[in-house]
């Protein structure tokens, strides 16, 4: 069994999650940044509840699972979606070894594909994915939208200094704020970043706060380095965008206003 697991995993392979396997193995047991994601998960962990059952949860580019395979343990019937499938063949086999394709489904999608369901999850992990989206902002737009309770929110960011800038509205000439250090930036990345070429933006931490709260999210908790805790705003949230942004998101999303 141990050989036969270990033959498998290496077809697989290259892994990007080190997943420690029921024989022993490690998937990525010489990952650049260590133990990952186990060292982020240590992080984020104590601040899920620590029973998910009844709760339906979402991770949104599940990458080989490990995620998925964290909230299915603890109670949750997990979707996981991918753009790679690759990376979705991993995650079917590692459930299939852990003993929990009972509790999750493995996709093939992208984020915008979630425009077109009305589906809401308990919990949504949006994490590691806004950076290499073309179109973050609609992506962002369209995953607080199948929030029901709770989003973790992670983004490769910038460095900022200072406290959040004033933002409130000023004249057209007026523009002197811009160059503030708290003031909300996202930079583009023309070429490649990493040695990556879809790492398309990298925002800064005022930048993040402020798009989740446009996109109709409030964050309750920063439990480490780029992770957010967030939750649907009121309806009469001050947060909130300053006007309805529903017909310009179906657009975007290929859907018409008119029909909903």
């Amino acid at each position: 069994m141990s050989s036969r697991t270990h033959s498998a995993a290496e077809r697989l392979g290259p892994w990007f999650h080190n997943l420690h396997l029921p024989n022993g193995d490690q998937t990525a047991a010489d990952h650049a940044l260590g133990d990952f994601p186990a060292t982020k998960w240590q992080v984020l962990a104590p601040h899920l509840p620590e029973r998910l059952d009844g709760w339906s949860a979402l991770d949104i580019g599940c990458n080989a699972g490990f995620y998925s395979f964290e909230l299915a343990r603890r109670g949750a019937h997990v979707t996981g979606i991918d753009v790679d499938p690759h990376y979705l063949q991993q995650a079917q086999w590692a459930a299939g070894e852990f003993g929990l394709l009972d509790q999750i489904t493995f996709r093939q999608a992208q984020v915008y594909d979630l425009a077109r369901s009305e589906e809401r999850y308990d919990l949504v992990l949006f994490m590691g994915v806004f950076y290499h989206l073309r179109y973050p902002l609609l992506g962002l737009d369209i995953v607080a939208r199948r929030v029901g309770r709770l989003m973790v929110f992670q983004s490769l960011t910038a460095p900022s200094s200072g406290p959040p800038s004033d933002t409130s509205d000023r004249a057209l000439n007026d523009r002197n704020a811009l160059n503030e250090t708290g003031w909300p930036r996202m930079m583009f990345v023309e070429g490649r970043f990493a040695g990556d070429p879809t790492n398309w933006w990298i925002p800064n931490e005022p930048a993040v706060a402020a798009m989740i709260r446009s996109s109709g999210m409030e964050v309750i908790a920063s439990p480490g380095h780029e992770l957010h805790l967030c939750v649907p705003a009121a309806a009469n949230a001050s947060t909130r965008a300053p006007f309805d942004i529903t017909p310009e998101l179906l657009a975007a999303s290929g859907r018409s206003s008119r029909t909903g």
